[in-house]
């Protein structure tokens, strides 16, 4: 398999200052190109990868080794950084990689209609489940609650599983479940309108669900019907439904607190929180306004306060909510990809950046308050649709070894190694 040169250090890396940082402080404005270009090669990129013919191989294709990426400068940054590429996992069908989500030391890798699972200290191949059903449709996102696998189908349906002691995925049940559905059918008031001359339960969405997200015993759904709803993960059933944006929702996370954050095609992000009533009902806390186009992405760093967006108008805007204010207020914009922002992790004290232009960017928070890029890995032939982090087998903590997984629509995932060392400063 040919690659392309899959490591090159950011010549000009963006920095940007937060508030209270130096004079020069650039606006936190996105950009005011047009993003039409972004979505129509989107397009096209996917049907090129839809009809690209990949190799019938499920083991792993282990490329020729290649140098590490060169130390940055410790007088600039304090730290170096070596991210090194270990290898690529190809899938058996010429699809692209839509998510992936990582538990118990396995991969879960999102495929059209189907999920395969690897090994991730060895990256070998040791279930594939969900892609016998059509009807199902493209799986969305996948997330774990109470030692059950949650997955979000393009057939409005999400699907619980189990796995195991051969660590195989076993269907346990589909939500909304029919108990919950025999609960709700009778009474009119439990329909809400959908489309003109057609009605669903509350409980169901009606259209593709777009993500997943957990926290405590409660998981959480978004779709492209512009509606976010809460489901007990002991009884698999569905508590809150709200209409919350305007158009399709797609990104999803909840920080340690239980605040809730939202990102449409509506271009805006909402907060959530729960009312101190003793129904704790979700209400909206605040509207985040600042993007140009569609938000792709959503991340937060590890104290939950400082949330990441990521999307089509190729900036990536930081939010930091401010000291137990219920607002967030926009402290920099990082700027280097050149298409869209699809997917963003926070990994350790670092950003990391998957796009439309077929490259990941690491990005990291200096003492001084700058956000600076610290290298860009290129190595995809298609846009980076995902990625998720995972700690090496070796160990590691901040400041130590990571390994991150990024898929694409080129239907491969390629497997790299960071290690950082020196004196680092922390996204919180």
């Amino acid at each position: 398999m040919k690659v392309r040169s899959w490591l090159s250090t950011c010549s000009s890396a963006t920095c940007i200052t937060t508030s209270g940082g130096c004079a020069t402080t650039p606006s936190t404005k996105p950009f005011h190109s047009d993003t039409s270009s972004d979505v129509q090669s989107l397009s096209s990129s996917s049907q090129e990868t839809s009809s690209s013919s990949l190799q019938s191989n499920l083991s792993l294709l282990t490329l020729p080794s290649v140098p590490s990426l060169q130390k940055l400068s410790p007088e600039n940054l304090n730290l170096s950084i070596d991210t090194h590429f270990l290898t690529t996992l190809k899938h058996c069908r010429p699809v692209h990689i839509n998510f992936m989500a990582v538990n118990n030391n396995l991969l879960y890798a999102v495929s059209g209609n189907g999920i395969n699972v690897f090994e991730i200290i060895n990256n070998t191949l040791v279930d594939t489940f969900s892609g016998d059903d059509i009807s199902s449709g493209a799986v969305k996102s996948v997330s774990f609650c109470n030692g059950k696998i949650f997955t979000a189908h393009q057939d409005c349906k999400i699907r619980v599983w189990k796995l195991t002691i051969h660590k195989k995925h076993k269907l346990i049940t589909t939500l909304p479940t029919l108990e919950d559905r025999f609960r709700k059918f009778i009474l009119p008031q439990n329909y809400v309108k959908v489309r003109r001359h057609k009605k669903k339960l509350w409980i169901e969405h009606h259209d593709a669900v777009s993500g997943l997200a957990v926290y405590g015993n409660s998981v959480l759904s978004i779709s492209w019907d512009k509606s976010l709803k809460i489901w007990r993960g002991s009884d698999f059933r569905c508590t809150e439904s709200i209409a919350a944006h305007n158009d399709s929702i797609n990104a999803v996370v909840v920080s340690n607190d239980g605040i809730i954050y939202t990102g449409s095609a509506d271009k805006r992000i909402k907060v959530w929180g729960r009312t101190q009533s003793p129904e704790k009902k979700i209400h909206l806390i605040a509207t985040l306004e600042k993007h140009k186009s569609a938000v792709n992405a959503l991340a937060l760093n590890s104290a939950g306060n400082i949330l990441f967006s990521g999307s089509c108008d190729r900036s990536i805007l930081v939010w930091e909510r401010e000291d137990s204010a219920n607002y967030m207020v926009v402290t920099g914009a990082l700027r280097g990809h050149s298409r869209a922002i699809l997917c963003l992790i926070t990994v350790n004290d670092f950003l990391f950046s998957g796009s439309a232009d077929q490259t990941v960017r690491i990005w990291q928070r200096r003492i001084d308050g700058l956000y600076c890029c610290l290298t860009v890995v290129d190595g995809h032939q298609k846009p980076v649709k995902s990625m998720v982090a995972a700690v090496a087998a070796d160990g590691g903590d901040c400041g130590g070894c990571v390994k991150v997984f990024s898929g694409s629509f080129d239907g491969e995932i390629k497997v790299w190694q960071v290690e950082v060392s020196g004196v680092t400063s922390s996204l919180s």
